[in-house]
Formats: C-alpha cells, structure tokens, sequence
C-alpha cells in the first residue's frame, strides 16, 4: 500500500481504492440469501429497542464512530483540494459525498442483517475472531466464506492504511504549513510523506503484538472517534456558518438543525455512555 501511494499521482490510487470498495457488495448478496425475517428487520431497524446498559450505549457510540468518522471530515476535504475541484465541480462534488454515505450506509444495514441471519441465530454471541464473522458470509460463498471474508478483511485493511494515515498526514502537514499532497514527488513533501510512513509502520507493530485482542481494538478505536465527533463537528458547525469565510456556501437552516440535532444527539450519547460505564451499569 505504501508503494502504491507513494509511487502514484492521487488519480489512480483513487481508482484503485474504489475498485478495492466493491467487495463490499457480497454483504447485500449474502443477507439476502439468507432468508432474514425482514419484517422485523425493517422494525428494528427504524423502531430499536433502546437500553440503558454501557453495553448497549458503547455500542451505539461505537457505531456512530465508524460511520461519521473524525478522520474521514479531513481526508474529504484534502482529497477535494488535491482533485482541484472548484465551484464549477462543486454540485457534482456535493452528489459524490452525497450517493457516498447512503451506499455506506445501506451496505452497513446489509452486513449487520448478514450477521443477525446467519451468526446471531446460530449462537455467535461474542465474536472474537475473524474465522467466527466469516460465518456471515457462508448463505453467498458457502464453503468459501472464509476464503471471501479474508479477501474483504485483507481489502479492509488496505483501505484503512491507504486511508487513515493520509487523514492524519494531511491534517498535520496542512495544520503546520508543510506541504502535503499525493500528487507530489518524496522530494517535494517529504514531512508529508516520511510521517504517512511512519503511521504504516506503527500500525503494523501494533497488529503483530502477541494476542493482542483485535476485535477489541477496533471497537475501543471506534468509540474514541464516536466520542472525539463532536468537539470537530462543532467547529465545522461554526466555520461553516460563518458568512465571511463561506458566502454562498454558508449551511441553510435545514441543514443547521439536522447537523447541530446530530451533534447533540452523539454528545448525549456520550454522557450517557460514560456515566453507565463509570458507575457500573
């Protein structure tokens, strides 16, 4: 991953990347061919069971936290300034978020209804390992499930070390003025470049400590962005309605009450969670 980033302009590594996302569309297969009950999935879906427990609560944060990601807010906006885009794309720019975050999230409701189908009713309870989630894929691939759940954990983790490092090398690079950009050579950006490295190398380290608890890991790592959203929704909630920063383009009232009803909403969650967890509920 990192030869293709580094050895490429953004253009086809972006291509790549979205060929790597199409993987994800076995989940939809998958759920469907195993014959959920449907009606209680729309139910539950649109009518949840709410509970009170820190369990429930670390999960909902969780699941906001891999969804509305803090990292993704600076990959967007750095990957709209290095594909150049000016106010003549921008309608086409606001379409591409736009059909971005419904497809993610309808493939998100067909992996959780392929698990429900397939692992909860079979007694999976506790994931802990990633032969356990392969289950989910057994209705589309039967014998083969493992064999394309790997491929779509190994894409997983190729789009994560493409992608998360770059948030962060953007962030810090356009932060502290250093320049930044995978459009440019080693040479030109070479902050930019040598600390994208340095978060690949981290993070290999951290996957092959022994018996690390990984399921685990990655769910911690999704609360803290759940619980990090909304100190930077926020601030783009302010910058965004600030007229003499962004004109035009400033938020309508609609879009203000869904985004500062949305930022309300994960900050009582938050609360919520972490008084149920500290006094042991």
């Amino acid at each position: 991953m990192w030869v293709v980033v580094v050895g490429n302009s953004y253009k086809p590594v972006e291509r790549l990347l979205v060929l790597f996302s199409l993987i994800y569309f076995a989940y939809p297969v998958s759920a469907i061919l195993a014959r959920p009950n449907w009606n209680a999935a729309f139910h539950d879906t649109f009518v949840p069971r709410v509970s009170k427990s820190s369990d429930y609560l670390i999960m909902i944060v969780g699941l906001i936290g891999t969804t509305i990601t803090p990292w993704m807010q600076f990959y967007l906006q750095a990957s709209i300034v290095e594909k150049g885009i000016g106010k003549k794309q921008y309608s086409l720019c606001r379409w591409d978020v736009i059909i971005g975050c419904i497809i993610t999230d309808v493939v998100a409701f067909f992996i959780v209804l392929a698990c429900a189908a397939t692992l909860y009713v079979s007694g999976y309870r506790n994931i802990s390992d990633a032969a356990d989630a392969a289950v989910a894929l057994r209705p589309l691939a039967g014998q083969f499930a493992y064999l394309l759940f790997a491929v779509g954990l190994v894409n997983a983790a190729l789009l994560s070390a493409a992608i998360l490092p770059l948030a962060t090398s953007y962030n810090i690079c356009e932060g502290l003025g250093f320049e930044s950009g995978v459009n440019k050579r080693f040479s030109e950006a070479p902050v930019f470049y040598w600390l994208y490295t340095l978060l690949i190398g981290v993070g290999a380290g951290v996957v092959l400590i022994p018996k690390l608890p990984l399921f685990k890991v990655i769910l911690a790592s999704q609360v803290v962005n759940g619980v990090l959203l909304p100190f930077l929704l926020v601030f783009m909630l302010i910058l965004i309605n600030r007229s003499e920063s962004m004109g035009t383009y400033r938020n309508t009232k609609f879009q203000n009450v869904i985004a500062w009803g949305t930022s309300a909403i994960i900050i009582v969650l938050t609360v919520a969670m972490v008084w149920t967890s500290a006094m042991g509920q």
